[in-house]
């Protein structure tokens, strides 16, 4: 923890340096702004600066072209889909004149439970060649997506397909081998792809030769608001607002991405006024929290919180690599969970940006009441740790830690990656087991340990993880084993049939309101079972200047990322 103390306090010294800066407006000395173009009064469509955390490999939205998580790919600037996700999550047409409905012409379901969902495309949407986007371009796609040496042929929703056709220049249909209800819903997981620029090189070329071809980075060629001119390896990329952008052609006439890995370098750079957004992964609530407070006096900038980041706490469920037996039993994993204070770690993590949650599902959905209702109430009570404890045949020994009939004491591992933000997390959670009763050593996982998917599954008590936010997650076909190399997102190995049989339900359900029902239910199995306990939803940070408007903070995992509406924003002065 004292790490990052020292991380934050050295943030509000850069600040207070800072606090003389020029305004972002003034016109800095050449050489110290190293080549990045200034605004300068007056300027009402200058160029915008912002900053990213590493140089993605590639711009296309659907990853053909594998890339680290860790890296924001600036995609929302290079790319326009179908449909995409506004800030609650919810989808929008995009290319689409419309999004099919249910049990209309659009999207209808045939007797023997395959499905056909067409889309009408805008007229005169082009390519940022000039060449003019057809629906060909999508069949097109659907066959490269679909060759299974490109790695992503089973992946939703291309695994879902049957056939794309084209009937003609302006209108797609998608063929389903089976019911799937984000048939009208893509977003980034289905996007065209230039036939006249890649036809060529996908008869010809084998697919490690086809997903390195530069078109995915250099050369890219999309349908964005943005359209790529230069891109300095290791440096930057600049885009030109596109005139036939399918919403609107943006205010903003020019973009330059940096590729920032520093935090503190990004920072110092926004108070200097040589960049003027700061995309998230980069920043942590505390940088967040530290500019907000520099800005205070003056008003020069806006901090946005995006509550989008589910933490959860996942026990190991393998009989052969657990800590105690005890873990086994869901009394003890109920006790586990009445001993861990997320609020605790909300407020040391996120200053109270982030939210508390007990289920999978954002609390910030609009449906959550009805999931709410489903799930058993719970909150940090060591009290009530002790009687389920109780219950379940321990007692506490003379140190006031749990014991089993033996007097063998019930040890407790709460493992997490390196790094001062997890090693905060974890930390928080284990003193508030231990306030409970529970006999807890903190473990802290080097990261390169943990890529080693064998090593993150037998992790053999309480692992605390990100991501893995959605319910497909939890099935027993994605618990990591040697059969399938351990992939799979089940990293505590729980498994439950009714959970199983559920959740194919819920994916063969198109009825919004029976879905909301089911997915109620697999909140109501993940809450009596315990094995899996959501903890948190994380903030992600975005950081501008005051004069920029536009970005917003998004409020559901399943929001678009920091560019959305990008089209939409403008300078104030």
């Amino acid at each position: 923890m004292s790490k990052h103390i020292i991380g934050v306090s050295a943030l509000l010294v850069i600040l207070v340096s800072l606090s003389c800066a020029p305004s972002p407006h003034a016109a800095p000395d050449a050489q110290a702004t190293s080549g990045v173009a200034q605004p300068s009064q007056g300027m009402p469509q200058h160029i915008l600066v912002v900053a990213v955390r590493g140089e993605p490999p590639s711009l296309a939205s659907r990853p053909v072209v594998p890339f680290s998580g860790s890296l924001q790919r600036p995609r929302e600037l290079f790319n326009a889909q179908l449909d995409f996700r506004d800030e609650n999550g919810k989808p929008q047409a995009q290319l689409a004149q419309a999004l099919p409905q249910l049990n209309t012409a659009t999207w209808t379901v045939n007797p023997d439970g395959t499905m056909e969902t067409i889309y009408r495309l805008k007229p005169n949407l082009v390519w940022h060649d000039g060449e003019p986007l057809t629906a060909e371009d999508f069949v097109f796609a659907w066959r490269v997506y679909s060759t299974p040496a490109m790695g992503t042929a089973a992946t939703p929703p291309v695994g879902q397909m049957q056939e794309v056709t084209a009937p003609d220049p302006r209108t797609v249909v998608f063929h389903w081998k089976q019911l799937y209800p984000d048939a009208a819903s893509m977003d980034r997981d289905f996007q065209a792809l230039p036939e006249h620029i890649l036809g060529d090189q996908f008869q010809s070329d084998d697919a490690t030769a086809f997903t390195g071809l530069p078109f995915w980075s250099s050369e890219y060629v999309g349908l964005g608001p943005y359209r790529l001119t230069n891109w300095v390896p290791g440096s930057y990329l600049e885009g030109t607002a596109f005139d036939s952008y399918a919403l609107g052609r943006p205010k903003i006439d020019q973009i330059k991405v940096l590729f920032i890995d520093n935090p503190q370098t990004a920072l110092a750079s926004l108070m200097a006024g040589d960049i003027h957004l700061i995309a998230d992964p980069l920043l942590s609530a505390s940088d967040g929290q530290a500019l907000e407070q520099g800005w205070t006096a003056d008003q020069r900038g806006v901090v946005l919180y995006s509550p989008v980041g589910l933490r959860t706490g996942l026990v190991q469920m393998r009989p052969d690599a657990v800590d105690s037996p005890a873990l086994l039993d869901a009394r003890v994993r109920k006790a586990i969970r009445f001993g861990m204070d997320p609020v605790a770690a909300v407020d040391a993590l996120t200053g109270g940006k982030g939210i508390v949650t007990r289920t999978i599902t954002s609390p910030n959905v609009d449906f959550y009441p009805q999931i709410e209702g489903a799930i058993e109430p719970y909150s940090y009570d060591p009290q009530q740790a002790r009687q389920l404890m109780e219950t379940a045949g321990y007692t506490t020994g003379s140190d006031g830690l749990f014991v089993d009939s033996g007097g063998n004491p019930v040890h407790l591992s709460v493992a997490s990656s390196s790094g001062d933000r997890e090693e905060m997390e974890a930390g928080v959670y284990a003193d508030g087991l231990k306030r409970a009763g529970f006999n807890v050593s903190q473990v802290v996982v080097p990261v390169q340990q943990l890529r080693d998917p064998q090593t993150r599954a037998l992790l053999s008590g309480l692992q605390i993880r990100g991501g893995a936010d959605r319910h497909v997650s939890y099935q027993s076909t994605q618990i990591p084993s040697p059969e399938n190399r351990w992939t799979g997102d089940n990293r505590g190995g729980w498994s439950n049939p009714d959970y199983d049989r559920t959740y194919q339900r819920y994916i063969a359900t198109l009825d919004p309101t029976q879905r909301i029902q089911q997915l109620a239910q697999l909140e109501r199995l993940i809450s009596q079972d315990a094995a899996v306990i959501p903890l948190m939803f994380n903030v992600y940070v975005v950081a501008h200047i005051a004069t920029l408007s536009g970005p917003v903070a998004r409020q559901t995992p399943r929001a678009g990322d920091t560019f959305l509406h990008i089209e939409q924003w403008a300078w104030t002065s």
